[in-house]
């Protein structure tokens, strides 16, 4: 399930590609504009600036924008990110110790297939198809 965290992340960074992507956006606009606290948003900022998908300036005429073109973000990237990883079930997290089981888990490949449909779904889907509203298409 994707959390408030994640949700909130996307519209941000749909926020960010829908302005001028060469001009830094207050984050005070962002959430007028999103009904999003100020607050919070700052706790999705930071990481997002630490892992170099956006920039920030700090003073006047200060804010956050775009490191990348929006056609080169995806949804997945951007989740991830926030949410962490993605996938349904532990044993098939990045770095997951092998499970003692999945040599006879009749479950693992329906876990296996879903993670690859969504995987294929988020990482298919750019910010600037969100942005321009081409993501269902």
């Amino acid at each position: 399930m994707i959390s408030t965290k994640g949700r909130y992340a996307l519209r941000v960074m749909v926020d960010l590609a829908e302005q001028e992507t060469d001009k830094f956006v207050p984050l005070d606009e962002i959430a007028a504009r999103q009904g999003i606290s100020k607050k919070y948003l700052e706790i999705i900022v930071k990481v997002f600036v630490k892992e170099k998908l956006i920039t920030g300036l700090r003073g006047k005429g200060g804010g956050y924008k775009l490191t990348r073109k929006p056609v080169e973000y995806t949804v997945g990237e951007i989740l991830e990110l926030a949410e962490g990883t993605l996938a349904t079930v532990a044993c098939l997290q990045k770095g997951a110790e092998v499970c003692p089981m999945r040599s006879k888990c009749k479950t693992l490949p329906l876990w296996q297939r879903f993670d690859d449909i969504v995987y294929h779904f988020f990482f298919h889907i750019t910010l600037e198809d969100l942005a321009q509203g081409k993501w269902k298409d």
